[in-house]
């Protein structure tokens, strides 16, 4: 069977064409432009065209894109959004219009308005399969996948009297409630929890352009679920595993192969020596949630408060390079050789989990039980 699985990330989406016939070293794969920092361009470009924005689509990921709407209007310009849309930039909508000066329409009013150069028409939305099927197709290749395995992190609707950090703290700590394997972090498009709106929006962009089951996870997790694929890290059952992504920072402890603690942070309040004591403290079973959340961290979750040896610790994620010389035992780790796809080799691993049907043909591939021979 046949997977496109996506890692989207605010710098990169990272595009993994899983075949259970081939070697996994031998499957296609692209490391691309996520779509927040490419809709950042376009909006750039409607900028230095003095154009008001008319954005429709759905809740997507801020960063770029965010950001480039708030130059936008910096620069004395209109911005109207659909209400979806418009979530991107905060949930409450209030304050999207009183601070941030966006304009809320109706999905009718956004269509209506004119495409002839009057407005710059922008799509919020986190996966655009043409654009991928366009880009295998550039090579010759059809793509066909018999499913979707797609990754975005989702902090959730928070209420507006409640923390986002919270709010995703607590969506967190209730999954593993449920299931302490990181596949509970995946879920099938139909049973998406609504509170995480944008994986919501996320499935049902995919299903709109894809008659293919679809299956949704947040990235933190898909990643250091993808590490322990390294066998190096799988050879250490109580190795506490760092992603360090571009915009968070989230480390699992694990005992004996059974996960203990989490913590989460923001990556840009971090610096070498605070991540190095805060992964310490992980170990050592010192950490708190009400530390981490002072600290302006999303926080963290100990099941017990037993301490791990760090004798070994799994990195990867695009920031890993904070802990290369930080005094730490640091591996980082290249899941079937390839770490930018680390969080598409967890999104697999999940969909074995999730998909009985899917699991023998998953399983044995990624144990290089495939055939070995080329496209």
């Amino acid at each position: 069977m046949q997977i496109l699985t996506v890692d989207i990330g605010t710098g990169t989406q990272d595009i993994l064409l899983f075949d259970s016939e081939r070697a996994v070293e031998n499957c296609l794969k692209l490391v691309m432009p996520s779509p927040t920092l490419l809709i950042g361009e376009q909006i750039k470009r409607a900028t230095a065209a003095r154009l008001p924005l008319a954005i429709r689509g759905v809740v997507m990921g801020g960063g770029p894109a965010a950001w480039a709407v708030e130059a936008h209007r910096r620069a004395g310009l209109r911005v109207l959004a659909t209400p979806a849309a418009a979530a991107t930039f905060n949930d409450d909508l209030d304050y999207v219009q009183r601070e941030l000066g966006v304009e809320i329409i109706p999905d009718e009013a956004a269509r209506k308005l004119p495409s002839d150069g009057q407005y710059a028409h922008i799509e919020f939305r986190d996966f655009d399969y043409e654009a991928i099927r366009g880009a295998f197709a550039a090579f010759g290749f059809d793509l066909r996948p018999d499913a979707l395995a797609l990754a975005v992190f989702d902090h959730g609707a928070a209420p507006p009297d409640v923390s986002d950090r919270q709010f995703r703290m607590d969506y967190l700590v209730e999954r593993l409630g449920r299931d302490r394997r990181l596949s509970t972090f995946a879920c099938r498009a139909a049973d998406v929890p609504p509170i995480m709106t944008r994986l919501a929006a996320l499935a049902a962009t995919a299903l709109a352009q894809a008659a293919v089951p679809v299956i949704v996870m947040d990235t933190a997790p898909a990643a250091v679920l993808g590490a322990l694929d390294d066998p190096v890290v799988a050879a250490h059952r109580s190795a506490l595993v760092a992603n360090v992504g571009n915009f968070h920072t989230l480390a699992f402890q694990f005992r004996e192969g059974a996960f203990v603690r989490l913590f989460e942070h923001h990556t840009g309040l971090l610096t070498p020596a605070t991540l190095t004591g805060w992964l310490r403290a992980l170990a050592a079973g010192e950490i708190s949630h009400a530390a981490v959340f002072a600290d302006h961290g999303h926080g963290a979750l100990a099941l017990d408060a037993a301490a791990v040896p760090l004798e070994f610790l799994a990195v990867v994620g695009p920031r890993q390079a904070m802990l290369r010389d930080a005094g730490l035992p640091a591996y980082f780790a290249v899941p079937h050789g390839d770490q930018m796809l680390t969080g598409c080799f967890g999104l697999l691993r999940a969909c074995a989990d999730l998909e009985p049907a899917w699991r023998e043909p998953i399983t044995e591939a990624l144990a290089g039980r495939a055939d070995r021979s080329l496209w």
